[in-house]
């Protein structure tokens, strides 16, 4: 009898390919979607328009770091506000995968030669790229309306984009694990991403929330959008947050391990639920 052929080891042309096709298939969904560019800046525009402008009279922001001046409400909520359009897409992206795994999109790149752990990270910085696209086209906005940063910001508030995407990524992919369909993501916005945006620091300063009710504080500070908002807020005034940095990076770690473990079809939630085995670990 003859001898089986050894299956091909994959190069790194192929991984660079494979990379390349996911990222590239995120970003292209993203650009032919044009009503979902825009639903991720109403959100945020209305919050920094209409609730900001009003708040302005009430809620004034004391010299608290990074800000070396009183600030006005509108200066202080943006980096939220920037957050909000991380965690948003992030959502986005967890819907994507329930929806590519219902309609067979996902269960064929799963069942390809590549480790499924390339896949998911791939998956994920495709969707980071496509939220530093609505990112940065809400800080233009914001600049024109007198949200003025220093212009290294928009380029030191990029590593911190990107590290809080990948957290909320993260944690978007392992929730999308969990979520048998569709119609199950409604439940997962309300009683996930509304308890982590308005239980932070997006919106008011902690201080503030700890004069008001000290058990609320800290439910905020062990909220890890708190920590992605201030690393965001620091960054962008060109300043660094050891402790927002740490938090982020280990709950970043932490999340996408979860999500390439619960994608394993071994051992994770899909593989109990019958997907596919055939891909890679």
């Amino acid at each position: 009898m003859t001898a089986m052929p050894k299956a091909r080891r994959l190069d790194v042309s192929a991984y660079i390919a494979c990379f390349y096709g996911v990222v590239w298939r995120e970003v292209l969904r993203f650009l032919h979607q044009r009503e979902r560019f825009l639903a991720a800046l109403v959100r945020p525009l209305v919050w920094l328009f209409v609730f900001a402008a009003g708040f302005r009279q009430v809620l004034g922001v004391s010299i608290i770091p990074p800000y070396e001046t009183y600030v006005l409400y509108e200066v202080f909520v943006t980096p939220g506000l920037v957050g909000m359009v991380l965690l948003f897409n992030a959502m986005q992206t967890s819907l994507s995968m329930v929806h590519d795994r219902e309609t067979g999109t996902m269960r064929t790149l799963l069942v390809s030669p590549f480790p499924r752990s390339f896949l998911l990270v791939s998956k994920l910085l495709g969707g980071v790229a496509v939220a530093l696209l609505q990112v940065y086209a809400f800080l233009l906005i914001a600049y024109f309306w007198e949200i003025e940063p220093p212009l290294i910001g928009y380029v030191t508030v990029l590593p911190a984009l990107v590290l809080s995407g990948l957290m909320l990524g993260a944690l978007a992919l392992f929730m999308s694990s969990v979520i048998r369909q569709l119609e199950n993501f409604a439940g997962v916005m309300n009683f996930v991403i509304f308890p982590m945006f308005f239980a932070s620091s997006a919106l008011y300063p902690l201080w503030r929330i700890k004069e008001s009710s000290p058990l609320l504080y800290e439910i905020c500070r062990l909220n890890p959008f708190t920590h992605a908002v201030e690393l965001i807020r620091f960054a962008l005034y060109a300043k660094v947050a050891p402790a927002p940095l740490v938090i982020v990076a280990g709950f970043t770690a932490f999340f996408l391990a979860a999500a390439i473990y619960a994608y394993n079809p071994s051992k994770g939630l899909i593989g109990r639920r019958g997907a596919p085995r055939n891909g890679g670990a």
